[in-house]
């Protein structure tokens, strides 16, 4: 069962698309799991023969854990068995935060008190919260934190398994990364004027995007000091927020990344999203402007420096040249995380940005 994301400790397996016995190519899809964010589609890490598939569609699998073989040609069950044996041979455990444990399935509880971590058990009595009636997210229906924070929501996003994730993710992120903030008004002049000379389709965030790419790239430490730029796009959905990833997008023009936005947001819709689609971002892009919202700041994606947040392009008074004028701008915010990043880099790194969205948008 594959991590398909930083704090997954489970994955639901939705189908195989492979049986027993029959042949797959690596890169073909071979299931589908349901993870905390989306159901997602995980490729074949290799190609052969599909065998000793130990798991059952419906089932709630460990993250690690072996729930089938790709046999090598000539290759048996045995002897892959002994590989894999081998490979994970098991290895001495660190100790572990007694408040941070998570009772797996197989822990022994009292009878008539459900499986919880012992963080859990203590903010449900400090909240007054039965622990006994909330749904648990975690192995064996545990009870975890984000589970007792979120039983005060109301609608169908209070029993959404995305939406207690997307709790749970933001709360840990808010909380453990020291967050400060920039924030730049930005005439919009030449970005409405390269929108309109763009063909139908490209939008403004596409611009941004591409934008965002080319900063990062003369600013890697705001990209994670990652060699690609992979930049995840917030989106908003009734189960919850979910952030897929356009990778190498510093080496994609503006049409190339309109369309590959559209290939997210369609796989996102029909939930056919690929492990892929959902790993290895190194910088998020937030932009609300398309509801009307002037200014926010964002929470930091977990192990990323940085996520801007963009507001509504509006017309408003600003000096030019000492008299006021109308012009349209827009308000962008960024959050970072002061281990990673200083102010002096998160401001280089928007300065940069400002001027690409400024005046240097169509090089």
């Amino acid at each position: 069962m594959p991590a398909l994301g930083m704090a997954q400790e489970t994955g639901r397996l939705v189908r195989w698309l492979k049986r027993e016995g029959e042949q797959v190519a690596k890169g073909e899809v071979l299931m589908e799991v349901e993870t905390d964010k989306a159901t997602v589609e995980v490729e074949a890490p290799a190609g052969g023969t599909v065998a000793a598939i130990t798991a059952a569609e419906g089932d709630e699998v460990p993250v690690g854990q072996t729930i089938a073989l790709i046999l090598a040609p000539g290759e048996s069950v045995a002897s892959a068995q002994r590989t894999v044996t081998t490979v994970h041979e098991p290895q001495p455990s660190p100790p572990r935060d007694p408040s941070s444990t998570v009772l797996s399935p197989s822990t022994p509880h009292a009878a008539g008190r459900p499986p919880a971590s012992p963080k859990a058990r203590r903010l449900a009595e400090e909240r007054g919260v039965d622990i006994a009636r909330i749904a648990g997210s975690g192995p064996g229906g545990a009870v975890l934190e984000g589970d007792v924070l979120q039983t005060r929501a109301d609608g169908a996003q209070a029993g959404s398994r995305t939406w207690r994730a997307m709790v749970e993710s933001v709360s840990r992120g808010w909380r453990e990364a020291p967050h400060f903030f920039v924030i730049r008004e930005i005439d919009a002049a030449a970005l409405v004027e390269e929108r309109a000379r763009q063909p139908e389709g490209v939008t403004y965030t596409d611009l941004l995007l591409r934008a965002t790419a080319q900063a990062l790239v003369k600013h890697p430490r705001m990209n994670g000091s990652s060699a690609e730029v992979n930049l995840g796009l917030a989106v908003a959905r009734p189960a919850g927020l979910i952030v897929p990833v356009i990778h190498g997008a510093d080496r994609l023009e503006v049409a190339e990344i309109a369309n590959q936005r559209r290939l997210l947001l369609d796989r996102v819709r029909a939930s056919k999203l690929r492990s892929a689609d959902l790993s290895g971002g190194t910088f998020t892009l937030s932009n609300l402007g398309m509801y009307g919202v002037d200014l926010f700041t964002a929470i930091l994606t977990d192990g990323q420096a940085g996520i801007l947040a963009v507001g509504r392009i509006a017309d408003r008074v600003v000096a030019r040249n000492g008299v006021p004028a109308v012009r349209p701008t827009v308000l962008i915010s960024l959050s970072c995380d002061h281990r990673r990043v200083d102010g002096a880099q998160a401001a280089q790194f928007v300065d940069t940005l400002v001027d690409l969205l400024e005046t240097r948008l169509s090089t």
